[in-house]
């Protein structure tokens, strides 16, 4: 939380945490502070601690190049971060992989057509198996490729984000009551928060 300016936690269920973040990121105004003023940082989930909001965007417009820094510095410390965009109602795919202080990978599948001015790095071990599995060539080449390639690559990566975070950590969307789990969620004003503050609203406890 220091790392990424992060103020006053306060104790938060997941159905909470979920709630708040969800009322952040979809009704309030989507180009005002409102919508990067809280995030949930999660308890310790099976080794891995997830910070959930649209502040967390790592393709939005005003977001993207500090979730790149912000990657850079967590995986400093802890040796490894990523940051996900996942659209589940087709809207896309994309993601941040830092390993040791470094960004090895970005890559962004949403339909917009500058979608490849956002790619850093090669592509991922699991990308390169997912080619495979689709029978494509595991090294792209979009001058080379088919349309129908083409198409088959973009559509498997619009709802790629959760199954590669399952195959290199962990997917939000893979969290159960069984997991290993240490310490305790709280919801936190980002630095947007405390200069603006939130979004008024009664949550679901």
């Amino acid at each position: 939380m220091d790392l990424l300016g992060l103020t006053q936690p306060r104790p938060v269920t997941f159905a909470l945490a979920n709630d708040v973040v969800n009322a952040d990121s979809h009704d309030g105004p989507t180009d005002g502070p409102g919508c990067f003023a809280r995030v949930f940082v999660s308890p310790e989930l099976d080794g891995w601690t997830f910070v959930a909001g649209r502040w967390c965007d790592p393709i939005d417009n005003e977001r993207a190049d500090e979730v790149l820094r912000a990657c850079e510095g967590l995986s400093t410390r802890y040796s490894q971060a990523q940051a996900y965009y996942y659209g589940a109602q087709g809207d896309g795919s994309a993601w941040v992989v830092a390993e040791n202080g470094v960004v090895i990978r970005r890559c962004s599948e949403t339909g917009d057509g500058d979608d490849h001015l956002l790619t850093i790095g090669d592509p991922l071990p699991y990308e390169r198996d997912r080619r495979v599995q689709l029978g494509l060539c595991p090294e792209w080449d979009a001058a080379q490729a088919s349309e129908g390639e083409e198409d088959d690559w973009k559509w498997a990566v619009f709802d790629m984000a959760p199954a590669l975070a399952q195959a290199i950590g962990l997917s939000p969307l893979a969290v159960h009551s069984d997991l290993p789990m240490r310490g305790t969620g709280v919801l936190a004003l980002t630095p947007y928060g405390t200069a603006n503050g939130v979004p008024p609203g009664a949550y679901r406890i």
